[in-house]
């Protein structure tokens, strides 16, 4: 291992220092280290988001700036626990845990010991696995490695238009591991770490509503062994990070029902908002609503306090609201800001805002779109259910007047429908998790009381903003075979409802028969969402436990190649002779999906030293590719007649299936 492997230990003991200093006083709320959490969580990635983007601005996007970034950010933490520890000296003992361990049930055992499980299991596979997400590989990594070889974060000329106009902030978390470490090997634990952080957020946002220790458990084990969560905290794709700052918020928005939020909570709303705004932007669909409820519930408070101090009430309400939006503007306002500026919209060129935002809003069209979004998130391997369910949505579509494949409601040339049910990181369906969040949302707008006896009114508040959530999203998201991914957020915040509904059928007071149906229909669920969980991990793509691909037994080519096998040996041949002539600046040719990554580590020399990279396409107006003949090699994906146009004269192109290569000639 490597100094730089060392250094990553600075940001994780700064979460751990934070996490201690960080607890609430006063006033306990409801799991109060958890919130712990959430609020180191929070300043650390608002401060990771930071120091890229400052030095970025400098140019100083190097390994020693950031190792002296966080240097400072642990001597901060630290000082901060020393004056804490003064203050309100805690000690934790191993007697409080063996007593919580030893006060629970069997079932509550075994809830905790499979979700500790999952987890653990994932590690391992996040680690040996190299990354292999296909995203990745066209524009996920090829940005930080872009940011790597020019020091700043100035957009480049480039034919993939998403390395610059989709939001960056996992790659910036990526850049850290990626200038510590010198390599890849570690970029699996950003999404890792993300799906630990937003099982520990749900199982608080349970206990806001009332839920007891076994409420919670459920809530975790659900999220836990739901296969899209379990894929992707293994791999270097986006959603788990936008998930769970999405949690966060909801998790201090639930705070802000019952009390007035000080502050901290203003503060720490802010960073999840911008945090969520730099990563996806989809996820605002999810925090919006949450912030709105949020101001209702302060003003609610303000009006029913004292009359005279009603107006400061109101004013701080207005004044917290604002801080949020400052905060939040702080954290993603440099990267709109650049957008704006290479596009003249803080949302891209019309590219981007045309291909995933609905194009049509009339009320058939929402319904259709919904559908279709409900039916690939619920689909499941029974095939007859799967046809005849999608044929049903069909025949609606087409009796209420709408096109099933309307362009302006269905991204790209995809047809509906698309079956989901494989375990997948890019398009698996959750119909256990997502069929209990829907039944329990309905309940718990209708009879709240029948989700959460404790705390009924909060309940119904929390599922409306849910609501609203989905009502959004698929007005404003156009179906895709991979929409799955872009829900994962909101199942995050919506699985303590089904956690609290299970629990409530679980403490049923009904007739022997009624309560035997209950409990038989929980343990079903719960034992089959373990199982699918299990499956995901031992068999899912591309990365998995046993079998063709287990992360045991296969090379790291073959891993990394995992979704295109026929490519490996010819990104390795091209790669090849373009190493041995001796390239210094190799030219890019590809399409808008096609593989970047590999060129990144393929051209690397004994030393692992890239040779610059530029592309010779750009979609970018104001970004010009570079020129052919400065180049000392040119290497191509996709399509042979484009690479052949851009090949000098005198230049020979070598062309296989898929990948190419031309040298500049000697002399």
């Amino acid at each position: 291992m490597s100094a730089g492997f060392l250094l990553v230990i600075l940001p994780v003991a700064t979460v751990a220092a934070l996490t201690y200093a960080l607890r609430p006083s006063g006033t306990t709320p409801v799991a109060p280290l958890r919130l712990a959490v959430v609020r180191a969580a929070l300043l650390t990635g608002a401060y990771a988001v930071g120091v890229v983007e400052l030095l970025g601005a400098v140019g100083g996007l190097t390994a020693p700036a950031f190792a002296l970034a966080w240097v400072v950010a642990l001597a901060a933490a630290g000082t901060a626990v020393w004056l804490r520890h003064r203050r309100d000296p805690v000690r934790p003992t191993w007697s409080d845990v063996r007593e919580r361990w030893g006060t629970a049930g069997r079932g509550e055992r075994l809830l905790l010991g499979t979700v500790a499980g999952l987890i653990l299991v994932e590690l391992v596979v996040a680690l040996l696995a190299e990354p292999n997400n296909f995203d990745s590989q066209t524009y996920h990594l090829p940005k930080v490695e872009h940011w790597v070889q020019q020091g700043d974060l100035e957009f480049w000329a480039t034919a993939i238009h998403r390395q610059v106009t989709i939001p960056p902030g996992a790659e910036y978390l990526l850049l850290h591991l990626r200038l510590f470490t010198g390599s890849d090997g570690l970029h699996n634990l950003v999404q890792w770490a993300a799906g630990v952080l937003a099982v520990v957020v749900v199982t608080r946002i349970t206990a806001q509503l009332g839920g007891g220790r076994r409420a919670q458990l459920i809530t975790a084990f659900l999220l836990a062994t739901t296969p899209m969560i379990a894929l992707q905290a293994t791999s270097t794709q986006t959603d788990l990070v936008c998930a769970a700052w999405v949690a966060c918020a909801a998790t201090l928005v639930l705070d802000g029902l019952h009390r007035r939020s000080g502050p901290a909570t203003v503060l720490a709303l802010g960073a999840a908002t911008g945090l969520t705004a730099v990563t996806k932007t989809s996820g605002l669909i999810g925090v919006g609503p949450l912030l709105v409820l949020w101001g209702l519930a302060q003003l609610r408070l303000a009006y029913a306090g004292r009359a005279d101090r009603r107006g400061r009430g109101y004013a701080t309400t207005v004044l917290g609201s604002v801080a949020i939006l400052t905060v939040a503007a702080l954290v993603v306002g440099p990267f709109l800001v650049r957008v704006t500026a290479e596009f003249g919209h803080p949302l891209g060129p019309p590219r981007l805002r045309e291909s995933i935002p609905m194009e049509r809003h009339d009320p058939p069209a929402i319904l259709v779109n919904a559908l279709r979004i409900g039916h690939t998130a619920l689909d499941t391997p029974l095939e007859p259910l799967r046809k005849g369910s999608a044929a049903a949505i069909v025949a609606g579509a087409e009796a209420i007047g709408v096109d099933p494949q309307d362009r302006e409601i269905t991204f790209g040339r995809e047809m509906f429908p698309e079956p989901s049910w494989y375990p997948d990181e890019d398009r698996v369906a959750f119909p256990l998790a997502g069929m209990a969040v829907l039944i329990a949302l309905v309940l718990a707008m209708a009879r709240p009381g029948r989700v959460a006896p404790t705390m009924p009114p909060a309940v119904r508040a929390y599922a409306v903003a849910i609501g609203i959530t989905l009502l959004l999203h698929t007005s404003m998201i156009k179906w895709q075979p991979w929409g799955n991914r872009l829900l994962v957020y909101a199942l995050t915040i919506g699985v303590p409802l089904a956690g609290l509904w299970l629990d409530t059928l679980l403490r049923s007071r009904s007739g022997n028969g009624r309560r035997s149906v209950a409990t038989g229909l929980v343990v079903t669920v719960l034992a089959t969402s373990a199982l699918a969980g299990v499956l995901a991990v031992s068999y899912g793509f591309p990365r998995r436990l046993v079998g063709d691909g287990s992360v045991f037994t296969t090379s790291e080519w073959d891993t990394r190649f995992l979704r295109r096998p026929q490519w490996t040996a010819e990104f390795q041949w091209a790669a090849s002779a373009v190493r041995e002539h001796g390239a210094g600046r190799v030219g890019l040719v590809q399409q808008n999906d096609n593989w970047e990554y590999p060129w990144w580590l393929l051209l690397r020399d004994a030393d692992g030293q890239a040779p610059e990279l530029v592309a010779l396409q750009s979609v970018l107006p104001d970004r010009p590719p570079a020129d052919p003949t400065s180049v000392d090699a040119i290497v191509c994906t996709g399509s042979r007649k484009v690479c052949a146009d851009l090949v000098p004269d005198g230049w020979r192109l070598e062309f296989r299936d898929y990948v190419g290569y031309a040298l500049r000639p000697p002399g």
